[in-house]
């Protein structure tokens, strides 16, 4: 299976794909963001943010999208900022005829890390580590996509053993 996993955000997007293969090994096939600039009009970020997640599904041909679940922000305005964010890279999901899934950051991190409240580069180090990286992904953004695509990876499987073993 190979997922591409999307951390939304007003300054920079997250992307990652990574795939498992038959024997359960994580693989890392790409990552990097999508830097957005405050003073380019928010329609232009969006914009940039739909173009670039839709190069990478081109280039990478994910089964299937995971993204960051909504969150309550203290920030109204960041919180719909973040909303539109979300909305293009799950409207760029659809385009591209790809099912979306949205995972809670504390689930993310308690399938990557152990820990639901786990730092950033408690992240980061985790990512790098499953997926056999020389170094820890950056930004950090791009090691959070990634995070989310594992979750994703780590939870089908869960879910396909338990489904095997109802039978």
């Amino acid at each position: 299976m190979r997922v591409m996993g999307v951390d939304c955000g007003g300054e920079y997007t997250g992307y990652g794909v990574v795939e498992q293969d038959d024997r359960g090994r994580l693989l890392h096939i790409c990552s990097g963001a999508i830097r957005l600039l405050s003073r380019e009009p928010l329609e232009l970020r969006l914009m940039k943010i739909c173009h670039a997640l839709t190069a990478v599904i081109a280039d990478s041909s994910p089964e299937i999208v995971a993204i960051e679940d909504v969150f309550y922000a203290a920030n109204a305005k960041s919180a719909l900022k973040l909303g539109h964010v979300r909305g293009v890279a799950m409207l760029t999901a659809a385009q591209a005829g790809l099912p979306v899934v949205a995972y809670s950051p504390l689930s993310i991190k308690s399938a990557v890390v152990g820990y639901g409240r786990a730092e950033k580069s408690q992240v980061q180090i985790m990512v790098a580590r499953l997926l056999q990286l020389a170094e820890a992904p950056e930004p950090a953004d791009a090691a959070d996509a990634l995070a989310i695509a594992i979750c994703h990876l780590h939870t089908a499987a869960t879910l396909q053993r338990q489904h095997a073993a109802a039978k």
